[in-house]
């Protein structure tokens, strides 16, 4: 299942969505930049240093260095990509999603919502691999939390997804709790294979499942304070 678009129109210009969707693409560029100058090497060196490293950060936050790259890292790597498939599928979800969380909470609190829900989803993947030194970048977890709190705000929306059906894919409009609910269960079951592997996948499967409750439960005083806002169906 694939989303697509859904049916949920917004009352504003999503301007911090959109900001962070072009953050996000200005920051691929410069790793394309750091790759064309100095090959993988560097690369690698580039995203070590502004990507999070658990071990590193594990380090820094045991040794009360709160003020360190590793700390700094949290942020920085929400920006980063591994690759255009990555940023593209990223990019995609945000915008989805993303828009019409903005809208209802606002675009400072959405901000703060953000950053918060992608410092939860990179806890989550470090506390049960707190001594990996491999670099986890991408704003999947971040994005993760702003699909937790779609589910909690608009549950009913009407999602345009590609959807599997055997022999053929089809365009269907599927409820958002159906479609959140299938995601969040396949990441689940991917983070439960994730141990199983030993954390050889490459995915950092519990931030997305870290990302994802950490926006359930930050948006359900914002769905309890007010009514929710009707979404046409498709």
């Amino acid at each position: 299942m694939i989303p697509l678009r859904d049916a949920n129109p917004t009352r504003r210009t999503p301007v911090v969505t959109l900001s962070l969707i072009l953050l996000c693409f200005v920051a691929f560029g410069w790793e394309l930049v750091v790759l064309a100058q100095g090959g993988d090497q560097r690369l690698g060196d580039f995203l070590t240093i502004h990507g999070v490293v658990p071990a590193d950060l594990t380090d820094s936050v045991r040794g009360g260095n709160w003020i360190s790259l590793p700390v700094l890292g949290i942020v920085t790597s929400l920006f980063l990509h591994a690759d255009w498939w990555h940023l593209l599928g990223n990019m995609l979800y945000l915008w989805i999603f993303g828009n019409n969380v903005e809208d209802w909470l606002g675009r400072p609190a959405f901000i703060a919502f953000y950053l918060v829900g992608g410092v939860a989803a990179v806890a989550g993947q470090v506390a049960v691999d707190p001594r990996s030194d491999g670099a986890m970048i991408g704003a999947s977890g971040a994005i993760s939390a702003v699909l937790g709190a779609y589910l909690v705000l608009f549950p009913g929306a009407r999602i345009q997804s590609l959807v599997y059906l055997g022999l053929f894919y089809q365009l269907i409009a599927v409820p958002a709790v159906l479609v959140l609910g299938f995601w969040f269960a396949l990441n689940l079951l991917d983070a439960i294979g994730w141990i199983g592997a030993g954390g050889e996948t490459g995915v950092a499967f519990f931030a997305h499942v870290t990302g994802f409750i950490a926006g359930v439960l930050l948006a359900l005083p914002f769905r309890l304070k007010r009514q929710p806002m009707p979404a046409l169906a498709a």
